[in-house]
């Protein structure tokens, strides 16, 4: 091995291969734009292979399951809102107090989540979303809550926080009940208000 090459870890899996890599961006890339011009329920495996120039095979052994790259496309937007989030500009990155950190939040994640909404349900139950992206938004803002000084269970408040947020409701509030995006991002402000104990700004 090359002194440029990294070390794998110990137990980990081995380091992806330069064309290995090259061929999951080129899939990943191809699913994005597909997914931007027709909608995630839309997508096949068939045409994703047919964009990326590669046998559908090839997108089977990837990902294994269109659940799987749907999952991996999510990842990529998730990766992109998370380094907002950890050194973006304020108030959604650092550099706000933590009450402008919060709100900025709560807005941030529900416009995405909305934005992303065909992306998420076609991605289904896969760690990427439920495990990953949840253990981040979690830490974040049971983060922000001890940085308000918020007392008690801070791992159940922060649930009471994010489970608005969460595709069934917002479909439910948005799509059936027909509230604007700002009525429902007004109720989450109220909402954390009353679990943080401040009038907020």
């Amino acid at each position: 091995m090359s002194q440029t090459e990294p070390l794998p870890l110990l137990g980990g899996p081995p380091p992806e291969r330069r064309d290995a890599a090259r061929n999951r961006e080129r899939l990943l890339e191809a699913a994005r734009e597909l997914v931007e011009r027709y909608g995630a329920s839309a997508v096949t495996m068939d045409a994703v292979a047919a964009a990326a120039g590669v046998g559908k095979g090839t997108v089977f052994r990837r990902f294994g399951s269109k659940e799987g790259l749907m999952a991996a496309v999510l990842n990529h937007s998730e990766t992109q809102w998370q380094s907002q989030v950890m050194s973006g500009p304020p108030p959604l990155g650092p550099g706000a107090p933590p009450w402008d950190r919060l709100v900025a939040f709560g807005h941030s994640r529900l416009e995405t989540t909305l934005l992303h909404a065909d992306l998420i349900r076609a991605a289904g139950h896969s760690a990427s979303r439920s495990s990953a992206a949840y253990s981040f938004v979690a830490m974040h803002v049971r983060f922000l809550l001890a940085e308000l000084g918020v007392t008690g269970d801070l791992p159940i408040l922060a649930t009471a926080l994010l489970a608005p947020m969460e595709i069934p409701i917002l479909d439910q509030q948005v799509h059936v009940d027909g509230f604007p995006l700002e009525r429902v991002h007004a109720g989450w402000v109220d909402l954390a208000r009353r679990i943080v104990g401040t009038p907020g700004p």
